[in-house]
């Protein structure tokens, strides 16, 4: 079995209003709480399963990339059978890559 933690943009290319940036395996939970921040722009102290967080997602240096909801799957509760996050973002390509370069690095 593999272990990897894997993301991509799930949504179709095109004009869309939202984008759903997805996340899959055991680091899906870590990458989630290093990017994401509150509506305080605080660490949230935890992310409630099948719940919709209301928040920013954030790089490295702590700027804003977008206003977004975030959902956590817990395992083995999913598709995948694995802890899986989903970021709704803005619509466009320009957000949704920079969430996903945030992600991958």
């Amino acid at each position: 079995m593999f272990s990897d933690t894997i993301a991509a943009i799930a949504t179709f290319p095109g004009n869309a209003g939202i984008n759903i940036i997805r996340l899959s395996g055991n680091d899906a939970l870590d990458i989630a709480y290093k990017i994401f921040v509150d509506k305080n722009k605080q660490k949230p102290d935890n992310l409630k399963p099948r719940y919709l967080h209301y928040g920013f997602i954030v790089d490295k240096d702590k700027k804003v990339i977008d206003e977004v909801l975030l959902s956590y799957m817990k395992a083995p509760n999913t598709y995948t059978r694995e802890d899986i996050i989903e970021i709704n973002c803005h619509g466009g390509i320009i957000s949704a890559k920079k969430i996903l370069d945030t992600v991958l690095h």
